[in-house]
């Protein structure tokens, strides 16, 4: 039988092992960027799907910048919304170039989240407003309008959207001050 000293001893050394275990575990996870801005730009009331959707888009820089992922579900539907900013391209776009990332995204969005219904994009731009407005509350002025906009079903084919995203009916809009100051012209 062992002394009292010997299983104290030992039992020292295995919580330190443990510990030590523990904590080099609990270091050798470093969250990604894509993690990072998941986590920063969820909203809605299923976050945790906006995230894991999050993490799929963040890990691609876009020309146009994603700024929010939100997920809503209410009863059996969920549907995502995706906002970009209309402003400061990582690279210049034309309409077509603009259309194949919001198809992209698209997909990315759906194989992340298999339960989505819809998709509704998007983009907005800041407005300038004057010293002394009122930017929140009941009074409150917009800061951003939207230049964009646009609803994808899931069963809409990847062909279908690439084609109705270009126009400006079929429940697509575009800002045609902002796609002519915002976007190049197609070559």
């Amino acid at each position: 039988m062992r002394s009292l000293t010997e299983r104290l001893a030992r039992s020292a050394f295995a919580a330190a092992f443990f510990c030590a275990a523990v904590s080099t575990v609990a270091l050798a996870y470093e969250p990604s960027v894509a993690d990072l801005d998941a986590e920063a730009r969820a909203a809605g009331n299923r976050k945790d799907i906006a995230e894991h959707i999050g993490v799929s888009l963040f890990s691609t820089e876009w020309s146009a910048e994603i700024s929010q992922v939100s997920a809503n579900e209410m009863g059996r539907h969920l549907i995502v919304g995706i906002r970009i900013w209309g402003v400061k391209f990582h690279r210049p776009l034309n309409r077509e170039e603009f259309v194949d990332e919001v198809v992209t995204i698209t997909k990315r969005v759906f194989a992340a989240a298999p339960n989505a219904e819809e998709v509704d994009f998007w983009a907005s731009v800041p407005i300038v407003v004057g010293k002394d407005v009122v930017v929140n509350g009941d009074l409150a002025r917009p800061t951003t309008k939207t230049v964009f906009a646009l609803t994808v079903a899931r069963e809409e084919s990847e062909q279908s959207l690439q084609q109705r995203a270009l126009r400006t009916s079929d429940g697509v809009y575009w800002d045609e001050e902002w796609v002519r100051d915002a976007l190049r012209p197609a070559t």
